[in-house]
């Protein structure tokens, strides 16, 4: 028996203990009487109004009453209709008056028009009762009913409410059933398996699953129909809540919304207990993450300033403190693959599962050192000698960056030189899948960085381009560069580019306008 039906279960036997409860609760109707003087006999129906429907506060019981009056034997009927909440009433199914010689005869009980026939048994006897009416007193409206005895009274008001409860929990138990058949947990069919079905909705909005577009270590990321417009659908496993509950926090921190941040559109918990998934929704880039970009694409002068330039200002935003309004971050694992591209080609800066908030006066949380990807992390988080202060870790983001912009200078087509086919950091001297102590090797003892071509050096922003990255990825973290300082170097970049190739064209113009003289003749 799975989870579901094992809950559904219970509730049905809770709900079944507690009926006789319900049963109280639920709205009844009563005979209603009013006496009237000009018929005061029992005969005298003229004076009944009809049917009441007793209504009043939802924790109170309401039962029915009926009052009468006994002259020499000749019965008056006062008053019938609803009576609110009173002890002495709980749990009768009959009108009966017990009380011996009574001025005015009273009676109440619960269940609809009880009160249609009315009793006067004394405690005494129903013997003394006959003898002192010559039969027992049964007074019936102009409303023809048939007394239930009070067993089938009981039963019925139990049972209805369990069959209308049971109902309910069989119906939402079958819906349940229909939706984790319809959109079960990742698994979400492809187009060679038919249309797609339409996923839940994101605040009401239809959300459709469409293409898986990657799988990492924290989950994967669908590419998805939101109404008209394509999303990104970032699902996490239940056992990675810790990453989806962080990087939902830090979308939700005030200031987070910047032109180079990855756009935060909504979260949501799916699923059952045993199998929740929990997913982020934000916005979606065809062109895809950098790393994807330069393993398919060569990049231009231009390209590559306008992703650097883009890239730096983001993290340098992420990482500002702006007090009253937005903490300063630390992403924490930087690198190409997590870096977006719009498409216009500036960047944006996504996944912040393992980011850092620093709050005046607040602790910085769970900050453990070696975390991120082993081929981006600094020398000093390959040892674990971090200082767990804000700066060190901005500067841990920073020996990154260097390393990315490395990447985009290897697939550059400006410099004079062949452009090599597209390698991650230190693919070459670690190879593509490097543990903890290849890294600890290359980086820490070796002091090894990705190699710097000779032909960079000879273009005047590429030479610019290889000094920023170098003060990046210093081996002493307080020698690197802020994220500030990398935009203003790509800025100088791009003007040392431009004036150099005007100087280009000038001695080529002032070449072109000599007038040599013209050659003797031989002979």
């Amino acid at each position: 028996m799975g989870s579901a039906t094992r809950l559904a279960f219970s509730v049905l036997l809770i709900t079944c203990s507690s009926g006789a409860i319900l049963g109280h609760t639920q709205t009844q109707t009563c005979v209603l009487y009013s006496y009237s003087s000009s018929s005061s006999s029992v005969e005298g129906r003229g004076n009944i109004s009809g049917v009441e429907i007793c209504s009043g506060q939802k924790d109170k019981r309401q039962h029915c009453f009926a009052t009468w009056r006994n002259t020499s034997g000749q019965v008056t009927v006062v008053k019938q209709g609803c009576w609110l909440d009173d002890p002495s009433c709980y749990d009768r199914w009959e009108c009966v008056e017990r009380k011996e010689s009574p001025d005015v005869f009273f009676c109440c009980c619960e269940g609809s028009l009880c009160n249609q026939k009315f009793f006067y048994l004394p405690n005494t006897s129903c013997t003394s009762c006959c003898n002192l009416f010559s039969v027992c007193v049964s007074i019936a409206t102009n409303i023809p009913l048939t007394l239930r005895p009070p067993v089938v009274t009981a039963l019925m008001y139990s049972l209805l409410p369990i069959m209308a409860v049971a109902i309910i929990v069989l119906l939402s138990f079958w819906m349940y059933r229909h939706h984790k058949l319809a959109y079960p947990p990742v698994l979400v069919p492809t187009q060679e398996t038919g249309p797609l079905p339409p996923s839940p909705v994101l605040g009401q909005k239809p959300l459709q699953l469409l293409e898986l577009k990657a799988r990492g270590r924290f989950g994967c990321v669908w590419k998805a129909q939101l109404l008209s417009e394509h999303v990104a659908v970032k699902i996490f496993p239940a056992q990675e809540r810790q990453s989806w509950q962080n990087e939902f926090e830090i979308f939700s921190l005030s200031g987070m919304r910047h032109e180079n941040l990855l756009q935060f559109l909504g979260a949501e918990k799916r699923g059952s207990e045993l199998e929740t998934e929990l997913w982020l929704v934000t916005a979606y880039h065809h062109k895809g993450s950098l790393t994807d970009h330069l393993k398919a694409n060569v990049l231009s002068w231009s390209e590559l300033c306008r992703i650097a330039q883009s890239m730096s200002r983001g993290l340098a935003y992420l990482h500002e403190d702006i007090p009253a309004y937005k903490p300063a971050i630390a992403h924490r694992d930087f690198k190409s693959k997590n870096v977006l591209l719009k498409s216009d080609l500036t960047a944006c800066i996504a996944d912040f599962g393992l980011a850092l908030r620093f709050e005046a006066g607040k602790s910085p949380g769970d900050a453990h050192g070696q975390v991120g990807t082993r081929r981006y992390m600094a020398p000093e988080v390959l040892e674990g000698a971090i200082n767990f202060q804000r700066d060190s870790f901005l500067r841990i983001d920073m020996y990154a960056v260097g390393l990315v912009l490395w990447e985009l200078a290897s697939r550059c087509k400006a410099a004079d030189g062949p452009v090599d086919e597209y390698l991650l950091p230190f693919e070459e001297e670690a190879g593509q899948h490097p543990s903890l102590e290849d890294m600890q090797e290359v980086v820490v003892y070796k002091k090894l960085r990705p190699t710097i071509r000779e032909c960079w050096q000879k273009h005047a922003g590429l030479a610019l381009l290889c000094e920023t990255m170098e003060e990046c990825w210093d081996h002493e973290a307080e020698a690197r560069l802020s994220a500030g300082c990398v935009e203003e170097r790509v800025v100088q970049m791009q003007q040392s580019s431009v004036t150099a190739h005007e100087e280009i064209v000038m001695v080529v113009t002032m070449v072109t306008n000599v007038d040599y003289p013209p050659k003797e003749s031989s002979l």
